[in-house]
């Protein structure tokens, strides 16, 4: 055969071997994205601002703050120099790449349950990254928390690596996702003094990051046992659940870059899973709620909530969420109503925003009203608030609808809301006077039809920088100026001729 032919009937052979070859790369790719999306890998290693997977991102711990490491191949500073072993080693038994303990800040005693092969289509993923140079910071821990030494300890006391197997019925896949990947009694677990998770006290809620990570186990009234399969799994999908709530701080998060993207299947086998567990009471159900009238805490209410939530906690289906039987305002502690109360809520899934009302509230009425919201409408929590846990959250709420300082604001994602702030419409809505307003916020609902969810949060945000303009305006009028006009956007947006309807 002439060498030509030769070379052309190499070079077909190369071709026809590669097509599957790189086949099954694709598919490998696809798998470890979704698998990483699973793990909300993301959420932790991306800094605000930052290049995704690059970490950087601070996460504070009862013993001081930690940094995410950088998960892109950058041979230098990220893991592109790791090894299949050196990366599997590291989920299933929380050891780095040089023999070093690794601290549970990373989820490692839920990663330990996941398989090689899922481990490693979740690496194949990282190394299809863009290389990013972001160098790793040390951790900011006190003696003795900072000698990695002492993790020796810590691992024999709370720490056995697993024997992953992989999932072969719907059950099975729930249990893989909720106690692997998904590392969900990372919040909803109860952890002891050296922060490790209460096995004793699975998912029967814990305090995170300034909230509290609610009951999830089937009993009937302080978890899931009232929600249907298909409650479970939209809320899951969305945040929200009629009947049952919204998501609240870090749910959300890992709701919008996590939970959102499985598929109906995944979210379904998660949610038969969770009704499967062993019901379980956070706390000894109250008998004294507040079925009085005069109950501490009743005034608030009716003069700041009663208008949206309705005087009996039922809200608005589709606008604004009910308290009674809300899992979030149930749960074991007060921080989640005493933060949306401070801090307020954007508009999301279709529902109106929460102005943040407790910015110009004292300390003691926040707290009263927290308590009333809590065991009120047939709730019958804890009433655990005091002035002291109001006063500690306020230092540490920076939301959009009660910013801080500028970078408190909700990033804007909208090139429509972005050409809106560009030309001046946003400022000319921010400063309108009372009268003024409600013509200058239709004019510009006029720019945005239809006014999706999507950009009705966007435009709050918008408010939110705009909210900074005035530079001798305190935080108390700057939280009260967004929640206006966040509501009076919503009201025009959703029924223009029947303002007040929605808040």
């Amino acid at each position: 055969m002439p060498r030509c032919l030769q070379a052309l009937f190499a070079l077909v052979l190369a071709i026809l071997a590669s097509g599957p070859a790189r086949a099954a790369d694709a598919d490998l790719l696809k798998r470890g994205e979704y698998l990483a999306r699973a793990g909300d890998c993301v959420a932790c290693h991306t800094r605000p601002g930052g290049e995704p997977f690059a970490g950087g991102r601070r996460l504070d711990t009862p013993f001081g703050a930690i940094y995410s490491p950088n998960l892109t191949p950058d041979k230098e500073t990220g893991i592109g120099g790791w090894s299949d072993d050196d990366f599997y080693r590291a989920l299933h038994e929380g050891i780095g790449k040089n023999g070093e303990y690794l601290y549970p800040a990373f989820p490692f005693p839920w990663y330990t349950k996941v398989t090689r092969d899922d481990a490693l289509a979740i690496k194949a993923y990282l190394f299809s990254l863009p290389p990013v140079r972001e160098q790793n910071k040390p951790v900011a821990f006190s003696f003795p928390f900072d000698v990695r030494e002492g993790l020796a300890t810590w691992r024999l006391l709370f720490f056995k690596p697993a024997e992953p197997k992989q999932p072969d019925d719907k059950l099975s896949r729930g249990a893989y996702l909720v106690e692997g990947l998904g590392h969900c009694g990372e919040c909803h677990n109860r952890h002891n003094v050296l922060g490790a998770s209460d096995w004793s006290g699975k998912y029967e809620g814990g305090a995170v990051n300034g909230w509290y990570a609610p009951n999830i186990t089937a009993d009937g009234r302080q978890g899931v046992g009232q929600w249907s399969e298909d409650d479970l799994v939209n809320f899951l999908k969305t945040g929200a659940s009629s009947g049952h709530g919204v998501a609240l701080g870090p749910m959300q998060e890992t709701i919008d870059d996590s939970l959102s993207h499985l598929s109906d299947d995944d979210l379904h086998a998660m949610a038969a899973y969770l009704k499967s567990v062993r019901p379980e009471e956070t706390f000894a159900n109250n008998k004294g709620a507040y079925h009085r009238k005069g109950a501490p805490g009743e005034d608030v209410y009716l003069a700041q909530c009663a208008s949206c939530h309705g005087p009996d906690g039922k809200g608005q289906p589709g606008r604004v969420p009910g308290l009674a039987g809300n899992g979030a305002v149930m749960a074991g502690g007060p921080e989640n109503v005493i933060r949306a109360v401070l801090g307020g809520l954007p508009p999301a899934h279709g529902l109106g925003p929460m102005p943040a009302v407790g910015a110009s509230l004292s300390d003691e009425d926040v707290a009263r009203v927290a308590d009333y919201v809590r065991n009120s409408f047939g709730n019958a929590a804890p009433a655990t608030s005091e002035p002291k846990n109001v006063a500690a959250a306020r230092k540490s709420v920076r939301t959009t609808m009660a910013p801080v300082e500028p970078s408190d604001c909700a990033t804007i994602g909208s090139p429509q809301i972005q050409a809106l702030i560009d030309s001046g419409a946003i400022a000319k809505v921010a400063g309108s006077d009372p009268i003024g307003r409600i013509g200058a916020v239709d004019d510009l609902l006029e720019h945005l039809k239809p006014p999706s969810p999507t950009l009705l949060a966007d435009l709050t945000a918008a408010y939110c920088r705009a909210s900074f303009a005035d530079n001798g305006a305190s935080h108390e009028q700057r939280a009260e100026r967004i929640g206006q006009l966040a509501v009076l956007t919503y009201s025009r947006a959703l029924a223009p001729t029947k303002l007040g309807d929605a808040r």
